[in-house]
């Protein structure tokens, strides 16, 4: 097994560095990875891609996906090869400007090299077919992602890296894109995705959607959901437009939740800023359909019915996590901690336990019921998970959350609530890290000193001495 990794390796490097026709190659490689510290070979190297252009087919009862990605971006550098994200699947063809392209596949790794180099600075667009049985990815912290069979269809789920499971790319959310989603499934069944539905027609037994998303998305939170829905549209009190798909035997457990979507709309707004996209909505499949909710982008995920926290930790991530996304996954907690301390805030407002009753539970040990879980809180800081099996891990949702409260009893309610707004606003459909974060609040507030919350709660081992 190690000699063959050891050949293909070194094939492939020759097949770079060879050249056409036997002239000198000026471009080089684009790397193989943007070396995030927990999953080094996401992403790619020499070129930022613009948008996606998806064309998919998918047979339920074969669980077989035909696709063709055409994919616009633009060099970083000279390249003379370049790398795209595909887990899976059998790649049938790939052409880099209306040209064909050699290709070659290794683990995740599908490596394209032009007919003709590409210049730093230059636009261009490669096409790749492709077809086969998608595979599910089993997460370091062992949830599934990628393409998920479910009872009458399949979802794609994609956090951290599970997209590549079906469809190529630079599945790393450093790399964000617009898309166009065109998805073929058989009459009888529906397939919802992200952004705006802009057409849906049935022939020969075949139904085609068509999506579009016009603002900048990381490739994790893209998500096609293929089954039975019933649909409903509407608007908010601002004219938001609200899509929703439930699958029909969630319909009725789902009805009064997803019917409080405005108030919550207008609740996120009046706390963290104008809403960064262009709808709202859910998507609830049945229970047994995927193991957790995901913040897909402008309209997440559910399998089940959520409760209003649920819904309300969801629709937070829009404006973080979703606009504001992370630069790497070591980034985590900016977006889980901020969704997190969104069910405070509300469970507040809503005449519940305030976020500081919250903040003492969980310093105390009494929040759970499992006295293993309340000391899991301690296990890492929230800014520094050990490793990728951590990253959506306790701490990174509880003890960032504390870190934000810490924050917030420093600077006073009025100060904190226009941080949270500063900052969706600051990084709104970019990215940003954790120093990006330390540094934007203190330059809020100058005068006070941030350096036991930095030291203790964001970075430091253990639980802190009580505030």
């Amino acid at each position: 097994m190690r000699t063959t990794r050891l050949l293909l390796a070194a094939a492939t490097a020759l097949a770079l560095t060879a050249c056409s026709g036997g002239g000198a190659v000026d471009g080089t490689p684009g790397a193989a990875g943007v070396r995030d510290p927990y999953f080094p070979k996401a992403g790619n190297g020499g070129y930022d891609i613009g948008h996606y252009d998806l064309s998919l087919a998918y047979d339920p009862d074969e669980e077989h996906l035909s696709g063709t990605a055409t994919i616009t971006a633009r060099a970083s550098q000279d390249l003379s090869a370049f790398h795209l994200d595909l887990e899976g699947l059998d790649v049938e063809q790939v052409t880099v400007e209306g040209r064909e392209a050699r290709f070659n596949r290794a683990g995740q790794e599908l490596t394209v090299r032009p007919a003709d180099e590409l210049h730093d600075g230059e636009t261009f667009r490669v096409t790749v077919r492709y077809s086969g049985d998608p595979v599910t990815i089993t997460d370091p912290d062992d949830s599934e992602e990628g393409w998920l069979p479910t009872a009458d269809g399949a979802v794609g789920l994609g956090q951290p890296t599970g997209s590549m499971a079906w469809f190529p790319g630079s599945h790393h959310p450093s790399d964000k894109a617009t898309y166009d989603l065109r998805v073929t499934v058989p009459e009888g069944l529906g397939a919802v995705s992200n952004g705006e539905l802009t057409g849906e027609s049935t022939r020969d037994g075949r139904t085609t959607s068509t999506w579009h998303v016009a603002e900048p998305m990381a490739s994790h939170v893209v998500t096609v959901a293929v089954g039975e829905w019933e649909t409903a549209r509407s608007t908010t009190d601002d004219g938001l437009p609200v899509y929703t798909a439930v699958d029909p035997r969630q319909a009725e457990a789902s009805r009064e939740v997803l019917g409080r979507i405005p108030e919550v709309m207008e609740w996120a707004g009046e706390n963290f800023g104008p809403y960064p996209f262009s709808s709202t909505g859910a998507i609830v499949d049945r229970v047994e359909d995927a193991g957790y909710a995901l913040e897909t982008q402008n309209r997440p995920y559910f399998p089940g019915a959520p409760d209003t926290v649920l819904l309300v930790h969801e629709l937070a991530h829009q404006w973080y996590g979703n606009s504001v996304s992370p630069k790497t996954w070591r980034d985590m907690w900016l977006n889980e901690g901020f969704a997190t301390y969104a069910e405070w805030l509300w469970e507040e407002d809503q005449g519940g336990d305030t976020a500081q009753e919250t903040f003492d539970a969980l310093y105390d040990g009494t929040y759970y019921d499992d006295e293993d879980a309340n000391d899991s809180i301690w296990a890492f800081p929230p800014a520094e998970p050990p490793d990728a099996e951590h990253i959506s891990a306790s701490p990174v949702y509880q003890r960032g959350a504390m870190v934000l409260h810490r924050i917030r009893r420093t600077v006073g309610d009025e100060a904190f609530r226009d941080l949270l707004r500063g900052w969706a606003a600051a990084h709104r459909h970019g990215n940003a890290d954790t120093e990006d974060f330390t540094a934007y609040v203190e330059k809020s507030a100058p005068d006070e000193d941030f350096t036991g919350i930095w030291d203790d709660w964001l970075y430091g081992d253990g639980r802190p001495d009580s505030p």
